[in-house]
């Protein structure tokens, strides 16, 4: 990956997290609102907080350790998204794009996992 898209998708990464933090604020002060609320900002700030030790790595094995937690991250994200609109904590529309966003995320860390493990 070009250092140009590198940088791409750090900054799109701490976007998303940025998002996720909005929306998590935006969550009622009940048990299920805290609770929901902690796994997505765990899980959808750890995409850009790994994302970011990616550009780091010293090996191709430690940058497919970190690009995977990454893709786990991600996908983890876009569970407890969906949890919100399906338990009616926060409403589908205004889930939509950020739903989209993660499994796009989700997408390119695959990519990439399967470009680093396939290199020799």
């Amino acid at each position: 990956m070009s250092l140009d898209k590198h940088l791409e998708l750090r900054k799109r990464t701490k976007e998303f997290a940025l998002r996720i933090f909005k929306v998590t604020q935006s969550l009622p002060s009940n048990r299920a609102g805290w609770v929901f609320g902690d796994q997505l900002l765990r899980c959808g700030t750890s995409v850009a907080a790994n994302y970011r030790a990616c550009g780091r790595s010293r090996s191709r094995a430690e940058f497919i350790s970190k690009i995977s937690i990454c893709l786990e991250e991600a996908d983890e994200a876009v569970f407890w998204l969906e949890m919100l609109y399906e338990t009616g904590l926060f409403p589908e529309s205004k889930l939509k794009t950020l739903i989209q966003e993660a499994n796009e995320l989700v997408a390119i860390f695959n990519a990439s996992r399967t470009s680093a493990r396939s290199a020799k």
